[in-house]
């Protein structure tokens, strides 16, 4: 399961992250795949200019498996676990850009430069349900792509791929995304705001506090109940200025929907939790993260990379 969100400062800089939340991790790192790089490509998804990518991810026969990722032009895309809903195409398409479900977040950050963009690409794009090994199989995914004037959501179904605009810069898992937009609508008494006193008969009857008017804001850590926190944080967090204040508001509203240790079993016998949470700033193009075993930030430069070369980079 995992949680993503995506805000823009005063001056239109994006700010874009996300939890990934499992059991396990996968010996994800920091990958940067700079211009000159010759990734394989499963069908016919070439790009003619590519650009720079860096973002989390592993690298799986020379193919970087980005699990969230931005280019140098402020775009950004993350993918989330959608099991029950995704469905992809069971062979390419003639006629269309083919694109393996696991190159797609590759795909958009290395050829595209806004939203807009992408979502004009996808009007005759097939998402190909093929393995990059006997190793990894097809993940279910739907997937969030934002700049930094908004973000949409991808959903690929049975009967196609679906384009919501994402009026809350938010995506969490299933289901899909416009029964999660609808379920807003149950919480629209939420308010930052202490309620002000009311009489029941004679009894006036006042808050205890801070917080009240947010009671009833679910805290459990079902996809549903973390969508509608991670989108009311989202929406009433202060505005910032500084690159440090909006990476705190970024991290800190996705701890709000971040997973802890032994609270939440899966069916496999294990607990799930945040391995990871990873921020971009398309202001300074730099990744942040950090993971569960340690939740002090790093940070990385796309300036500190070689950007132009024809080799894959990581860190930890």
């Amino acid at each position: 399961m995992c949680t993503g969100v995506r805000f823009a400062d005063e001056d239109g800089n994006m700010y874009f992250g996300r939890n990934l939340d499992w059991s396990f991790s996968y010996g994800e790192k920091i990958v940067v795949t700079p211009r000159g790089y010759q990734a394989p490509v499963a069908f016919n998804a070439t790009v003619a200019n590519p650009k720079p990518v860096m973002g989390v991810g592993i690298i799986v026969e020379g193919m970087p498996m980005y699990f969230d990722c931005a280019n140098d032009e402020g775009l950004a895309v993350a993918g989330l676990n959608f099991p029950g809903y995704a469905q992809y195409a069971d062979a390419p398409v003639d006629g269309t850009v083919n694109v393996a479900a696991y190159e797609l977040p590759f795909w958009i950050a290395r050829s595209f430069s806004t939203v807009d963009q992408v979502e004009e690409a996808l009007k005759n794009v097939t998402v190909v349900a093929k393995q990059v090994n006997e190793q990894y199989p097809v993940s279910l995914l739907h997937w969030i792509v934002g700049d930094g004037k908004r973000s949409i959501v991808i959903e690929v179904m049975a009967d196609g791929i679906h384009v919501h605009h994402d009026g809350v810069d938010v995506l969490a898992n299933q289901p899909t995304f416009d029964w999660h937009t609808e379920n807003l609508r149950n919480y629209l008494s939420m308010d930052p705001r202490v309620p002000e006193p009311v009489k029941w008969g004679t009894q006036e009857l006042s808050a205890w506090g801070s917080g009240s008017g947010m009671r009833g804001i679910p805290g459990d850590y079902s996809s549903p109940s973390r969508f509608v926190r991670a989108a009311y944080t989202n929406a009433h967090y202060p505005a910032q200025k500084t690159e440090e204040s909006n990476v705190s508001r970024l991290f800190h509203t996705l701890d709000s929907a971040a997973m802890v240790d032994g609270c939440a079993l899966m069916s496999n016998g294990q607990y799930e939790k945040t391995i990871y949470t990873s921020g971009f700033s398309a202001k300074t193009n730099t990744y942040y993260k950090n993971t569960y075993e340690d939740p002090a930030i790093k940070s990385y430069r796309m300036a500190d990379f070689d950007l132009e070369g024809a080799q894959l980079q990581t860190a930890e």
